[in-house]
């Protein structure tokens, strides 16, 4: 299956829906998997900086093959990946709120989400995922 425009509106679709029950303005972003942006929405009242924070929480996942949560345990002083967030520009992100997006084992691209904490962030950029998965089948 191509990843399309299509796809990316359910994807923020389902973000979106997830971000009107929390009762917090987002911005969603989808990137392709050369980090390109496929779709960018900001809701009503969601903060201007969730903009580019968004985009690149998406970039960070499908450039890495990690979801952002994960890249911010390993990137910690003293861990391995310690200091990530200095490379690329400054476009790695290592808080919650990015995850990538699959075909089977082939990253296809990454959603990301701002404009609450980081867990809030990650629940809505996941709840984005799992209606990509549910696209696929």
């Amino acid at each position: 299956m191509e990843f399309t425009l299509d796809i990316a509106k359910k994807i923020a679709e389902a973000c979106e829906k997830k971000a009107r029950q929390m009762g917090i303005p987002m911005v969603v972003a989808i990137v392709d998997a050369g980090g390109n942006a496929v779709l960018v929405e900001r809701m009503d009242g969601a903060m201007l900086a969730g903009v580019q924070i968004a985009q690149d929480k998406a970039y960070t996942a499908a450039a890495t093959g990690f979801d952002t949560h994960q890249i911010a345990q390993i990137s910690q002083p003293g861990q391995i990946a310690y200091g990530l967030a200095n490379t690329d520009r400054g476009r790695i992100v290592i808080f919650g709120g990015g995850i990538v997006l699959k075909q089977g084992q082939k990253t296809v691209g990454g959603v990301g989400a701002s404009g609450g904490l980081a867990n809030q962030d990650q629940e809505v950029a996941q709840a984005g995922a799992d209606a990509f998965a549910k696209s696929e089948k």
